[in-house]
């Protein structure tokens, strides 16, 4: 939402821009405000250790709720398929205001996968006055689903406004990138701007327990059989992520666990890797961008388009078939020059604009 929210703000005859954020994710939430130097209006810090979707859900709705009736806005914008997403838009349901829904129509087709967000994103289309889809396919998919055609409008993805965004950023300001590039030489052992290394994020809640087993049990495999080849990887502080993969990866000398990094420092490590290996979303999005070929360990993918194009590879979470499709990107050149030749089907970098346009005639 970033560039969104200052492409608003560059417009205040047209738009007052009122930025609330819910921080279900504290320490992401500050990264990311600082990055783009954003301020929020309200600031509801709902984050709290042992929560879960019950209480949040409860506690956001009802804070939603409060904004709404101090600000009066005249419509609510939302993003994505998070809890915060969902309350937010059930929120501005329940309060008779029109929604509109950023990044509309990404599904699965399989309400549990992921869990909760297909369920979340579902729920927002139901309820929103305009659907920003990202692709055709997105607003095919909310065709099928019955929504109205007149509210289904196709943007590209506001995520590669961002990445632009933060790319164009780092270009023009040396000191900021050397300062990155100083601190992630100082995490990693090797020289990450030349030598090839996998760059693996991992957090879904449907891979918590076996399936995480599973993806350490193929990372570990891969170090030892690719011992020129490093594998870093950021791990989500979630203690059911965190604990195990420091007690069944921590020992191994070319996987680097390292904390969680910053937008700008995991943009410049996205930018530098030979392997992009993830169950995340964005990421989906923003490494096909760069030319980069993803395998992402699930099993469905609300992001079809980048497996059609073919950019991105479903290899699931077994162990066997991670390992398998490591290897062939490694050791096949054509096939890596295959994917990382494909077309990105997610945007130009424009989606922001587009969005404006059409607000502005509504």
């Amino acid at each position: 939402m970033a560039p969104l929210i200052h492409a608003l703000k560059a417009l205040p005859n047209d738009f007052e821009a009122i930025v609330c954020v819910t921080a279900q994710h504290r320490e992401m939430l500050d990264q990311a405000l600082e990055i783009f130097s954003i301020t929020p209006d309200f600031d509801l810090n709902l984050m709290r250790r042992g929560q879960d979707l019950h209480s949040l859900t409860g506690e956001m709705l009802i804070a939603m709720r409060d904004v709404i009736q101090k600000t009066a806005p005249n419509l609510l914008l939302v993003h994505g398929d998070t809890t915060s997403t969902f309350a937010s838009a059930i929120a501005g349901f329940y309060s008779n205001l029109p929604v509109g829904h950023i990044e509309a129509g990404l599904r699965t087709g399989n309400i549990l996968q992921p869990f909760p967000e297909e369920f979340n994103r579902q729920v927002v289309s139901k309820i929103a006055k305009w659907n920003f889809a990202p692709t055709e396919r997105s607003k095919l998919n909310l065709l099928k689903e019955g929504v109205n055609p007149g509210s289904i409008f196709v943007t590209g993805n506001t995520v590669i406004d961002s990445l632009y965004w933060i790319l164009q950023k780092l270009d023009l300001d040396d000191s900021r990138r050397n300062r990155w590039v100083l601190e992630l030489s100082g995490v990693l052992g090797f020289d990450w701007q030349s030598k090839p290394f996998v760059l693996i994020t991992g957090h879904r809640r449907e891979n918590h327990g076996d399936n995480f087993i599973q993806i350490c049990k193929a990372l570990k495999q891969l170090a030892h059989r690719f011992k020129a080849v490093e594998f870093v990887y950021p791990v989500h502080p979630n203690p059911a992520i965190y604990e195990a993969a420091h007690r069944l990866l921590g020992s191994i000398d070319n996987i680097y666990l390292i904390e969680p990094l910053e937008y700008e420092p995991f943009i410049l490590l996205l930018k530098a890797a030979y392997i992009i290996l993830t169950d995340s979303g964005g990421i989906q999005e923003e490494a096909p961008s760069l030319k980069k070929p993803v395998l992402v360990m699930r099993d469905t993918t609300e992001r079809p388009e980048g497996v059609e194009a073919g950019a991105i590879r479903l290899v699931g979470t077994d162990a066997d078939e991670i390992i398998k499709n490591v290897s062939e990107l490694l050791t096949n050149n054509i096939l890596y020059q295959d994917m990382i030749n494909s077309d990105n089907p997610y945007g130009d970098g424009t989606a922001c604009q587009k969005i404006i346009s059409i607000l502005k005639d509504c």
